[in-house]
């Protein structure tokens, strides 16, 4: 089990990756849509992602979005999207991206990262918390358009 962190070459496996985990959350698979988000991301360096390897087997991803506190005046980052293909689940995968992006973002200074799923997703929740994420209940922080 290996993690290495994705750069322009590796946008093809990141982006099958990422139509996976686009299909996971119900929506319809558009590979090409998937290869053009995340060439954009990582040419444009707007995101930073990380891929899990089972031998040269790419299982997983992590994928981070840079933001700020004002009243910190520090870097944060925004854990946006984190998938472990089907088959790979439950063997630490995920644990393994989760202390990556930590790592990753003690690296650059940030004072946190932050995440949100589904209600109904437990096994996500309780891989959360077992690494240090805490539920946050004291903010407003959700508005969608359209």
């Amino acid at each position: 089990m290996s993690i290495q962190k994705a750069t322009l070459k590796d946008y093809e496996t990141l982006s099958e990756l990422f139509d996976l985990y686009r299909v996971f959350y119900e929506q319809k698979s558009n590979p090409e849509g998937a290869r053009d988000f995340i060439k954009e991301r990582l040419n444009n360096e707007e995101s930073v992602a990380f891929i899990a390897l089972d031998e040269n087997d790419p299982i997983g991803f992590v994928q981070l979005y840079p933001s700020f506190s004002s009243v910190s005046m520090k870097r944060t980052w925004v854990l946006n999207d984190l998938y472990v293909k089907e088959k790979a689940r439950g063997k630490g995968f995920g644990e393994k991206l989760l202390k990556k992006t930590i790592t990753f973002a003690e690296g650059t200074g940030a004072i946190g990262v932050s995440l949100e799923t589904g209600k109904d997703n437990l096994t996500a929740q309780r891989l959360y918390e077992r690494v240090g994420f805490k539920r946050e209940t004291n903010y407003f922080y959700d508005f969608s358009i359209g």
